[in-house]
């Protein structure tokens, strides 16, 4: 049997003891052990915001990146930065990748890390021409070490996932790679 523990008492946390801040710990514990069922639920509701003028909505567009990269080869942390490379794109539609990006950060490597965060730059070469926007933008990257990787992912695992015939994988085929990502400790890397 599980025994909650009670609140703390404090309003202000400079007012606290060590007795509530172990049991705000504890607490804290429970609910970072819950991040990667966090992180497919979250996956699984920006289904319900539609298309967004694409022919697939964005879980559609997100198990079809994490399946072209896992039929690939691509190493398990990569399948899963594909997974979630448009997680933001709700709650931070100007700013997508930073979100994604902090999100994995702490889980995965700095290269890994800094491709997700730079992806809709990257992206832009695919369309931006089309909308009156410079396709050319990623340039400013250009010489960085994972310029090329930047790239390739998005030309293999972003730009192309838009299909609605492709037979991408169910999101129970990444729930154990999300939770061996997500379940690890944390690097702050």
């Amino acid at each position: 049997m599980d025994i909650v523990p009670r609140p703390v008492t404090f309003t202000r946390m400079q007012d606290g003891s060590p007795e509530e801040f172990a049991t705000v710990k504890l607490a804290e514990r429970a609910q970072k052990a819950e991040l990667p069922h966090r992180i497919i639920v979250a996956l699984t509701a920006i289904e319900e915001e539609g298309v967004g003028g694409y022919q697939v909505n964005r879980t559609q567009h997100s198990l079809q990146s994490a399946t072209r990269a896992f039929r690939a080869g691509e190493e398990t942390d990569y399948v899963v930065a594909a997974l979630i490379h448009d997680i933001g794109d709700i709650l931070a539609p100007y700013s997508h990748g930073e979100l994604a990006a902090a999100v994995i950060k702490p889980f995965v490597s700095p290269r890994i890390t800094w491709i997700l965060r730079n992806h809709p730059i990257f992206s832009m070469y695919y369309y931006a021409h089309f909308v009156g926007g410079d396709r050319n933008v990623r340039e400013r990257f250009r010489g960085h070490e994972w310029f090329d990787d930047a790239v390739y992912f998005c030309e293999n695992y972003d730009e192309n996932c838009f299909d609605p015939d492709y037979d991408n994988l169910p999101m129970e085929h990444f729930e154990p790679m999300v939770h061996e990502v997500f379940g690890r400790e944390p690097t702050f890397g």
